[in-house]
């Protein structure tokens, strides 16, 4: 099973936020896959849609305790094997980057930002690393530096900005489906 991790806090005000743009692709994927709806699954505090070999999990309990649903839905599905890194191979977690540029990604294995508190959550709940990193940009502040970032990541895309969040998605999709599961 191939679980994917969109990170987002709950609310209609964080909706089109750049700190939602893992919640945002994740809903690209969802649709590319023709995943049902999300349900909510309140033994994960999560929204959860299912597919095919692939479990798509929406963290409901806000960006910074994420790693409470992530191990949650781990444990469920016990993707346990002989080895802590084995365990994550088929993890892959979907997160804005304001180290990376709008319309820019990376896809990594075991490396995330340098400071992002929904990860370090994951990774206290998970005493690892090693899992996928959708590290997907969201900086469009063109150097100006004026806002703080923990604002900057709570505002809204502006239309054209959304045009370049879901090129984006589409390129994570097809990383997803080659490196971790078709």
């Amino acid at each position: 099973m191939v679980l994917i991790i969109g990170l987002g806090n709950p609310g209609s005000e964080y909706v089109r936020t750049r700190h939602n743009v893992g919640w945002i692709v994740l809903d690209q994927v969802a649709k590319e896959l023709g995943a049902p709806t999300f349900t909510v699954q309140k033994k994960f505090q999560a929204e959860v849609a299912k597919i095919g070999q692939y479990l798509l999990v929406k963290p409901l309990t806000f960006m910074n305790d994420s790693g409470q649903a992530v191990r949650a839905v781990m444990d469920f599905y016990d993707q346990s094997q002989s080895t802590p890194e084995a365990e994550y191979l088929k993890v892959v977690v979907l997160h804005d980057d304001l180290d990376l540029e709008l319309g820019h990604s990376k896809f990594q294995f075991g490396r995330g930002p340098k400071v992002h508190n929904g990860l370090l959550s994951i990774y206290q709940h998970l005493h690892s690393h090693q899992f996928w990193h959708a590290r997907i940009g969201v900086d469009a502040r063109e150097g100006d530096r004026s806002m703080p970032g923990r604002a900057y990541v709570l505002q809204t895309f502006t239309p054209t900005e959304e045009s370049k969040v879901e090129g984006v998605g589409r390129e994570l999709i097809q990383e997803i489906k080659t490196k971790v599961g078709s």
